[in-house]
């Protein structure tokens, strides 16, 4: 065979070869294609979970054997060409039969995972857990009996939460978890049990206390006071301040009157025997004898007679450093207090208010 004869022939079969391989890349391209198109679109709705490590390999034979794509490999080559699938999140999707692969991987990438069924609830502050309860059952959300005997068990929730575990033992609580379940609005899987909801609530004292200056715990040392008498006195300036400012106040008066053993004659120790709060209380209310009543029992009541918001506690911890020993509430609408130091000052300051109603 001459030179070029021989050069003819390999001409020739470069450009059959040639024409074969890019045939062959035009049917894979056309296959590839095919099999990146949507597959048929049925209606119905398919779950597709998955576990936490899951790789983009795996995922694509989760999506394939839910026939939700066509072509488990394709679809992986596809996501190396764009790059993705290192941002796929684990959880539950449900997709419909019929979206694109770019569809799916937005999703995928998003963590566009199924909503769990969720109950909302808000505590509010100065919630009585009797309170709590009653609110809690009307929305349907707890057995208000099954609440009422949670909370007044703590055992279960004591080695979870250190505060708990220091709770005076005793038959004088009327509530053991009173004032312990902090005021806040909560979030929870549908089919939470009471235990779950209390235990969320103790979470979220521990959390907030967290948010407390640093030294608190060196503050409570200093001050002589338990956690739990803490939590009292923070709970009585709950039910009796309403302006902020003024919390503080209302808990160096308190601190104050039990330094000098004077007893704290506080109306809302008295309410919170009563369950249902009165308009106004009568003497024979102040004659209570029960050691919750501060008109009749000497010192702090046995324990906190509501839920108190942070405010609260911070103003138990950090009380203003006054000579008060007295405060009347101001009948001009500010809810706002008149302060004392002596008796005839505070008679004064209640005339004064009697004055301005």
């Amino acid at each position: 065979m001459t030179i070029r004869r021989q050069l003819k022939w390999t001409l020739w079969t470069v450009a059959i070869l040639l024409l074969v391989g890019f045939g062959t890349a035009v049917g894979i391209g056309a296959y590839a294609a095919s099999q990146l198109q949507p597959v048929e679109a049925t209606g119905e709705e398919r779950t597709l979970v998955i576990p936490p490590g899951t790789g983009s390999a795996r995922i694509a034979e989760l999506l394939e054997q839910q026939g939700l794509i066509r072509n488990a490999f394709i679809f992986q080559v596809y996501l190396k060409y764009k790059g993705e699938g290192s941002r796929f999140q684990a959880g539950e999707y449900r997709f419909q039969p019929g979206e694109a692969p770019d569809t799916i991987i937005a999703r995928l990438n998003a963590g566009d995972i199924v909503k769990e069924d969720m109950l909302r609830f808000t505590i509010p502050e100065g919630f009585t857990v009797l309170q709590i309860a009653d609110k809690l059952s009307e929305q349907g959300i707890v057995q208000k009996e099954a609440f009422l005997q949670a909370a007044d068990a703590p055992a279960g929730f004591s080695g979870a939460h250190p505060w708990v575990a220091q709770i005076p033992a005793g038959g004088l609580l009327k509530h053991r978890l009173e004032g312990y379940l902090f005021p806040e609005t909560y979030e929870l899987k549908k089919g939470s049990t009471e235990t779950d909801m209390i235990d969320r609530m103790l979470v979220e004292l521990d959390r907030k206390l967290g948010g407390l200056p640093a030294d608190w715990p060196d503050r409570l040392a200093a001050s002589g006071l338990s956690f739990h008498e803490m939590l009292t006195v923070a709970s009585l300036v709950e039910r009796e301040v309403v302006v902020d400012e003024e919390r503080a106040l209302v808990a160096g008066v308190i601190l104050n009157r039990l330094k000098q053993g004077m007893k704290l004659q506080i109306d809302a120790t008295v309410q919170y025997l009563l369950d249902k709060p009165k308009e106004r209380l009568f003497e024979k209310d102040l004659q209570l004898q029960n050691p919750y009543n501060t008109y009749w029992a000497s010192g702090l009541p046995p324990g906190p007679i509501a839920s108190p918001s942070l405010k609260s506690i911070q103003a138990a911890l950090y009380p203003a450093e006054t000579r008060y020993l007295f405060y009347v509430t101001k009948k001009d609408g500010t809810q706002s207090h008149y302060f004392a130091e002596t008796y005839e000052q505070h008679l004064a300051n209640i005339e004064l208010s009697n004055k301005k109603r």
